[in-house]
């Protein structure tokens, strides 16, 4: 093959990873009965985003409007261009801390910059094919910061819930909002309340009773019918917004000014890293209930463009939601389709009933997302963590606190780092090297392996010493390893290191390894490797570790053989 064939091969193959699901399902044949199973999906789902998108949109700080919007274009754009057949966009409930701070800070239109610079990124991040390292996010560090945050979602509805009247803004910081709310609560109003807990109840009783029925919207349906019926006194979308307009904005630019981009970039590159997590989460939640596979990096770049189409019609932050998703799936979807649709029914409800929206009472969006929190707290995969491992334990712990008392996006790099720390220690006591006395039969049936012929003179030569290593040889494994060969005395004339159970050496080991070797030559020592793997060589290599300072074998046995045919 030709430098040129194999430059349009690499470059056939980059571009396939970005070939939106979409086409991929198209190729294979879409019908009628294709489209009528991703309309019904289609339509089951924007009878949950409804609404989800509104409670969401308030509770960040925003307008119902911006909620839909953002469903509306982010979900098309998602399902459009994304890598899963099944995936759902629209805002999710992970960035109501993020979104409330940004709009405190900066207000609205910083909001918007932030949303488009996050699209730039995550597409950025998709194009470079980083969507592959947003997976290796520990485990309890995602089940953490999901508890955190519902938590925090949790305590930004017990203002509407209970009807609360608070002087001056409310405060965000979780320890700063506590005393404030305690404070208010003598103004708690009956009527919200009542509205509020009659939510919960009807989401949690359908839920139960009948799980296919949409329990979100029939409860937020039904606590609008009796505030318009009875005249109930709570906060609703028409009171605090004054309704939700009839139709999508004009698209159009926020202000670029870069002294503003400056400002916001800390909020949208924190956005983009919740954004890549959360939508790629949601990608393998939806592979493991279907069996098939996402392409991570073409989900990332169908982000980013979601997020800059979002923000140009005045939207904020779309991701992947695992709710909706998941919903998607279970109501019979086909393929992106569904998601397409899904956004157009929104769009056909806002240009369609409008105006019923503004009778929706805040008290019941609060409970909407008060029965959100609480399912997004992992109870049973918390207790097994702290059930089965204290490190792993520990890491949550910190990742929550941290999310709820100081910062998401620290929260996630220290429970990040932690997590790293224990799987290095966890991989360094996994890696070990020992004296190994050749040629004597281990305790084994002779039946079990062809054994070569005990040869006495080499097994007990005092000059020949042969240790092996075992496990992912690193930087967090080096320093014992390398301490353990030191001791190496200088009577012995050959060092063999049998590295048959390596499957990786990193540059911190190799480095190490040339000490060794350095010091062996100076004491006249002949070092040799062996069962050596490809990868472990090209490492060693760069290392400096070359013939004539060190012999490669291709087994112990083969090394052993030629030390005593020159014995």
């Amino acid at each position: 093959m030709t430098t040129d064939s194999r430059t349009r091969t690499r470059s056939s193959d980059y571009a396939e990873l970005f070939v939106p699901k979409l086409v991929t399902v198209l190729r294979e044949g879409y019908g009628v009965a294709d489209l009528r199973a991703d309309a019904i999906a289609g339509l089951t789902v924007a009878i949950v985003a409804l609404p989800l998108s509104m409670a969401i949109a308030v509770a960040s700080g925003v307008t119902p409007a911006q909620g839909l919007v953002t469903a509306i274009v982010g979900g098309f754009i998602v399902s459009l261009l994304g890598g899963s057949r099944f995936q759902i966009g629209g805002p999710a409930g992970a960035f109501i801390v993020l979104v409330a701070a940004t709009v405190q800070t900066h207000g609205p239109e910083g909001l918007v910059l932030a949303t488009m610079l996050s699209g730039l990124m995550l597409a950025a991040l998709g194009f470079l094919r980083l969507g592959t390292y947003v997976k290796f996010i520990p485990y309890p560090v995602t089940v953490g910061f999901t508890a955190g945050i519902a938590i925090i979602i949790a305590a930004s509805q017990i203002t509407p819930l209970l009807g609360l009247t608070i002087d001056g803004e409310e405060p965000g910081p979780f320890l700063e909002k506590l005393p404030v709310l305690f404070d208010a609560l003598p103004t708690a109003t009956p009527a919200a309340i009542a509205v509020g807990l009659a939510t919960i109840v009807m989401i949690v009783a359908i839920g139960r009773l009948r799980p296919r029925w949409p329990a979100m919207l029939i409860a937020v349906a039904g606590g609008a019918a009796a505030t318009a019926l009875f005249g109930l006194p709570v906060a609703t979308i028409g009171s605090q917004f004054g309704g939700i307009p009839a139709g999508l904005p004009a698209p159009a630019l926020p202000d670029l000014d870069l002294a503003r981009i400056e400002a916001v970039l800390p909020n949208a590159i924190a956005f983009t890293l919740l954004g890549a997590i959360e939508s790629l989460l949601s990608a393998v939640v939806a592979d493991g209930m279907t069996g098939r596979r996402h392409r991570s990096n073409c989900e990332l770049v169908a982000q980013g463009a979601a997020n800059v189409g979002a923000a140009l019609f005045g939207g904020f932050c779309v991701t992947g939601t695992i709710a909706r998703t998941a919903t998607n799936v279970r109501a019979g979807a086909r393929g992106p389709v569904a998601g397409m649709l899904h956004a157009g029914f929104l769009l056909a409800f806002v240009l369609v009933a409008a105006p019923l929206a503004a009778y929706i009472p805040l008290a019941s969006l609060a409970g909407v997302l008060a029965v959100v929190a609480w399912n997004m707290i992992e109870k049973d995969a918390i207790a097994v963590l702290f059930r089965t491992s204290g490190g792993d334990a520990a890491v949550l712990g910190v990742t929550l606190a941290l999310t709820v008392f100081r910062d998401l996006t620290e929260a996630i790099v220290v429970g990040f780092s932690l997590g790293a720390l224990l799987f290095i220690g966890r991989m360094s006591r996994a890696t070990g090297v020992e004296r190994y006395v050749p040629n004597i039969p281990e305790d084994r049936p002779d039946h079990a392996e062809a054994r070569t012929r005990y040869d006495e003179r080499v097994a007990t030569d005092p000059a020949v010493v042969v240790y092996r290593i075992s496990g992912a040889f690193f930087f967090g494994a080096a320093a014992s390893v390398g301490a353990v060969l030191d001791r190496i005395s200088d009577r012995h004339r050959v060092l063999i290191l049998d590295f048959e159970a390596v499957p990786l050496l990193d540059s911190t080991a190799a480095n190490m390894l040339e000490g060794i070797a350095r010091k062996s030559a100076r004491r006249g020592v002949r070092l040799i490797f062996t069962g050596t793997t490809r990868d472990v060589r090209r490492t060693l290599f760069a290392q400096g570790l070359k013939p004539p300072l060190v012999r490669y074998d291709r087994s112990l046995d083969t090394a052993l053989a030629r030390i005593h045919a020159r014995s």
